[in-house]
């Protein structure tokens, strides 16, 4: 990156000075041809017997001169308009391909942990049903282990599918009227049993929407799984839904670290993560929150996030009301 834009710089600079050179060869030539077609008036007509016709040709001469200069200066802007765009734009394509170069690289080596952990989890639970004779709770245990692995690559692959067919629209959302507040209790009820004692909830009754259950379901898991991924095991996350007659809010409240400013609207890019892929702790795709960004533009709502005082971060979802 240093390199292209030494290289980048200098060859810009290269050019800026050419065209400055230019300018000024052009407007030495204009001075001689101003210069000679003086001599030739004065050789042609002389001023004192024909005053007025002499200073009319040399108001020619003049003008000449004037629109030669001011083509020279016009061209020369144009053509400096021209190269400042054309090297912003690539400067800004190439910052932009290593960006997404970066951002790809560490979608590939997260998704990498996050299939062989699963796999590995799954094999070392298979071998040691193979290999030893366990009793039936620990069979029973072993193969629950295996499930909630398996659960978790068929989640992963989900996401996968869903980012791809969404990107190229292939998946046709269902429109569907939902009673958003018994689903949304339903979705949480799962991460209750699983997380007892991790979840506050206040939702309000008879919030409803139009739209697609399965998505919208992608899109809450990703929020709370998010939110358990970043909060400490002894803090509350606490989800809030309310509405009105225009809009439908859910939001996702955690005592994490939150997250910086300049960071808030990057985290709904593809492939992005907060921090370096060989220093983070947690796991991930860089596709939850993306995925639900899609999903919330989807149906026409917002999806900010904000602080939360002392400590944490608020995902918000804002969707029009059915």
């Amino acid at each position: 990156m240093r390199y292209f834009t030494t290289v980048h710089l200098l060859l810009l600079s290269y050019i800026i000075a050419a065209l400055f050179f230019w300018g000024v060869s052009l407007t030495k030539q204009s001075h001689d041809i101003y210069e000679k077609e003086k001599i030739i008036l004065h050789q042609q007509e002389d001023s004192s017997l024909h005053p007025l016709s002499y200073a009319v040709h040399m108001q020619e001469i003049e003008g000449k001169r004037m629109a030669r200069s001011k083509q020279y200066i016009g061209e020369g802007i144009t053509f400096l308009i021209v190269i400042l765009i054309g090297a912003v734009v690539v400067y800004s394509s190439f910052r932009r391909s290593i960006r997404l170069s970066t951002q790809q690289n560490n979608f590939m080596l997260s998704v990498t942990h996050e299939l062989k952990s699963p796999i590995a989890a799954m094999k070392l639970n298979l071998q040691t049903l193979e290999k030893h004779q366990l009793d039936e709770e620990k069979k029973k245990m072993l193969l629950d282990r295996c499930i909630l692995e398996s659960n978790r690559l068929n989640e992963l692959c989900n996401k996968m599918l869903f980012a791809s067919q969404m990107e190229g629209k292939q998946y046709q959302p269902a429109r569907e009227r939902i009673d958003f507040s018994k689903f949304t209790e339903q979705v949480l009820k799962d991460y209750i049993s699983r997380y007892p004692k991790r979840f506050a909830d206040d939702l309000q009754a008879d919030c409803m929407l139009l739209g697609d259950k399965l998505l919208l379901q992608v899109a809450i898991n990703n929020l709370i799984e998010n939110a358990i991924k970043y909060t400490p095991a002894e803090k509350i996350i606490k989800v809030v839904l309310k509405g009105n007659e225009k809009n439908v809010i859910l939001q996702v409240i955690d005592e994490g670290q939150g997250i910086a400013d300049d960071e808030k609207k990057k985290i709904f890019n593809k492939f992005y993560r907060i921090g370096s892929e060989n220093t983070r702790t947690s796991k991930g795709t860089g596709l939850g929150l993306y995925l639900t960004a899609k999903i919330v533009h989807h149906n026409k709502g917002k999806i900010v996030v904000k602080d939360n005082v002392p400590q944490g971060s608020i995902f918000e979802i804002s969707l029009p009301a059915a």
